[in-house]
């Protein structure tokens, strides 16, 4: 059985304000092409199709778009929610598009979704698990009560997952498919994150990868780049469009997924070509202006004037409105930084203090946010200005 494996779509996302629709749109279109050409049996997306609980028109719009060309070509969809979704929104007319063949988990119900679909090796269940808290096990009645096999209390999003598997009538001997929106992690191996994604503090939201390794194929989503966890059958697909600067480097993708007999597999990811790409460029603000090659990462590299840029000045001296100059030449600049030595300077003698914020001053503070966007230190005029508004504030 042949299946295409997508996630974090995160329709309707913006970035640094630019909305991504058309990437999205654009990235649609290729994954239609490849289900045309590849003929997958079915089509599993792994959660957080929108990027916020309650989408816009346009992005809806889009969505019902993509599921009607998908609809047209004899494949099943297996869809769940994850962390962005809104569960009851997803799984909306779920019953009623099954006899489309179109599966819809929203929401979690105490134990896992099976779709079963068959091939000339049999059936494959696929096991659908929408993104769950442990708060959404308290209270339920899981494996006779609101605990695990074991008798712990469902504390974790580990205790929450171990107790969701237990209360699935899973058998091993066949083959499974598991179709999650979770952090699965694996000791001694440093998943790849970006910034776009939601980071709980310390880790709380992490899942041992060890739980899903019976599953013959565990389609994962939440991690933005595309990755396996462990082993290569536990794997992330990545999002189909850049979301954060962390992400630029990073190959955008989707996953075929061949599954023969038991123990028999063959995971092959199919690239997505951007209409913009998402790239970081640097150096003085003339040399970028006046020629389209420039420094990128170590390398000499023709960029697209359309991209969506972050721009890293090197100039040593001020400049008067940077931005609006280098949009006049490069439209999609989303990010500007500054690097030389007054900024060099200045992260040398930050407090390593995290509340070191709390002391400066008013004149203080205004003196770090000027050095931040301007790339230099206030002249003296400039900061004479300043403290004269900032004691007018004060007598006022």
């Amino acid at each position: 059985m042949r299946f295409i494996h997508l996630a974090d779509l995160h329709i309707g996302k913006s970035v640094n304000g630019f909305s991504m629709l058309e990437e999205q749109r654009n990235a649609f279109r290729q994954i239609l092409e490849y289900i045309r050409t590849e003929r997958p049996a079915a089509v599993v997306i792994a959660g957080d199709v929108y990027d916020r609980a309650s989408p816009g028109v346009e992005a809806v719009r889009l969505f019902d778009d993509f599921l009607t060309e998908l609809a047209g070509e004899n494949t099943a969809v297996l869809l769940i929610s994850g962390n962005h979704d809104s569960p009851e929104r997803l799984g909306y007319a779920g019953r009623l598009l099954a006899d489309r063949r179109l599966y819809l988990c929203g929401s979690f119900d105490g134990a896992l979704r099976d779709v079963a679909l068959d091939d000339e090796f049999g059936r494959v269940h696929f096991r659908l698990l929408p993104f769950i808290k442990p708060s959404i096990l308290r209270g339920k009645t899981v494996s006779g009560e609101a605990s695990d096999e074991s008798g712990r209390e469902i504390e974790s999003y580990g205790d929450a997952l171990e107790a969701a598997l237990a209360a699935s009538d899973i058998d091993c001997a066949a083959r499974n498919v598991l179709v999650s929106h979770q952090f699965y992690t694996r000791a001694g191996i440093e998943p790849v994150r970006s910034e776009s994604e939601m980071n709980p503090v310390g880790g709380l939201d992490a899942v041992d990868a060890g739980l899903i390794e019976k599953f013959d194929y565990a389609a994962l989503g939440h991690l933005h780049g595309a990755q396996s966890v462990g082993a290569e059958h536990i794997r992330y697909a990545g999002s189909p469009v850049k979301y954060s600067f962390s992400e630029w480097r990073q190959k955008k993708s989707v996953t075929l997924v061949e599954l023969r007999e038991k123990g028999n597999i063959t995971i092959t990811a199919l690239p997505l070509v951007p209409l913009r790409d998402m790239r970081e460029i640097r150096g003085e603000l003339e040399e970028l202006l006046g020629s389209d090659k420039f420094t990128d990462a170590g390398a000499t590299a023709r960029a697209g004037r359309d991209d969506y840029l972050r721009v890293i000045l090197t100039d040593e001296d001020e400049i008067i409105d940077p931005m609006g100059k280098l949009r006049s030449v490069y439209p999609n600049v989303m990010a500007l930084d500054f690097e030389n030595s007054r900024t060099r300077a200045d992260m040398l003698n930050i407090l390593p203090d995290a509340g070191a914020a709390e002391t400066l001053s008013p004149y203080e503070l205004f003196g770090e946010f000027f050095l931040d966007t301007q790339g230099a230190a206030m002249s003296a005029e400039q900061a004479k200005i300043v403290r004269e508004l900032l004691e007018t504030e004060d007598e006022g």
